[in-house]
């Protein structure tokens, strides 16, 4: 379904690795149809339009819908209740962009994991505090989806693709789309959290990274930075609701990962790679971390 404004790059990420897939498999896996809220067409934010196929009805038979539309848009009414029918009926339903806010709207989000854009976070965390909201690139949590948007959506699909149908087939989605890797639910969406946060944040951030290998104590980036350690701590919890210790682990975790998946590099060699003085240190970090240890993510 898409919405007046919605995103032409958020609706095609979403849509086209589907089509693709049916014609990857040479049969019909899914199958597609646009949806507005009424049959005229629907402009995006960059004036171009959609035809929608045909307009809402209260008989939808739909295995998954999925909601393209701006940011911070008020809701229609009559779109509120159609979507509260679809979850009644045990629909699967996916936000992209603006649409994951519009879930969270109908209430369709509270105790799922959720992800909206970056720059909505804090209004849809204190507009809807029943919902699970995270940073990530995207959330799969059950019967819901929801991403930030632009290339994110592609990401989430093909995951969807290899739940559905196998890695394998997602993989020569991924090829067909001449995309270097597809990334993981739980990357960050880029830095997006740091925006209009205080230069001292964005530059201990950016100290971290830059010293993965070799990690900085707490008391060493704020000596780097020119303020005290209590000042640190106080912008991190702000900020990013971390502690910058945590913070930083994470970091080198997820460094880790890419690592694993991407390489391959023995986990030992990785281990002092990402900081850590031994690969049993590195191993039970990690999966109290992941949930799951370096071999065993290899092999997931």
């Amino acid at each position: 379904m898409v919405m007046p404004g919605f995103s032409l790059l958020s609706e095609a990420c979403a849509t086209e690795p589907l089509a693709v897939a049916n014609r990857l498999a040479d049969t019909p896996l899914y199958s597609l149809v646009t949806l507005g809220l009424d049959d005229r067409p629907v402009p995006s934010g960059s004036r171009q339009v959609l035809t929608p196929d045909r307009a809402i009805a209260k008989d939808d038979a739909l295995d998954l819908l999925l909601v393209c539309a701006p940011w911070g848009e008020a809701p229609e009414p009559t779109l509120l209740v159609w979507l509260r029918r679809l979850a009644a009926q045990g629909r699967s339903l996916a936000g992209i962009g603006g649409g994951a806010e519009l879930l969270a709207s109908a209430g369709l989000l509270d105790g799922y994991r959720a992800t909206v854009p970056w720059p909505r976070f804090e209004a849809v965390a204190g507009a809807h505090p029943r919902v699970r909201l995270s940073r990530q690139l995207f959330e799969i949590d059950r019967d819901r989806l929801t991403c930030g948007g632009g290339t994110a959506a592609m990401d989430m699909m093909m995951t969807l693709i290899a739940t559905h149908h196998g890695s394998e087939l997602a993989e020569r989605v991924s090829a067909h789309f001449v995309l270097e890797r597809v990334r993981m639910a739980d990357e960050p969406q880029s830095s997006a959290p740091l925006a209009g946060a205080p230069q001292s944040l964005v530059d201990a951030v950016s100290l971290m990274e830059a010293n993965i290998e070799e990690p900085l104590t707490t008391h060493e980036l704020a000596e780097h930075l020119g303020v005290s350690r209590r000042q640190l701590e106080r912008l991190f919890k702000k900020h990013l609701q971390a502690v910058p210790s945590r913070y930083y682990m994470g970091l080198r975790l997820q460094r880790a990962r890419r690592l694993l998946r991407e390489s391959d590099r023995p986990a030992g060699e990785i281990a002092l790679l990402t900081g850590f003085s031994s690969a049993a240190h590195f191993s039970t970090t990690y999966r109290n971390h992941f949930g799951q240890t370096p071999s065993e993510e290899r092999l997931s």
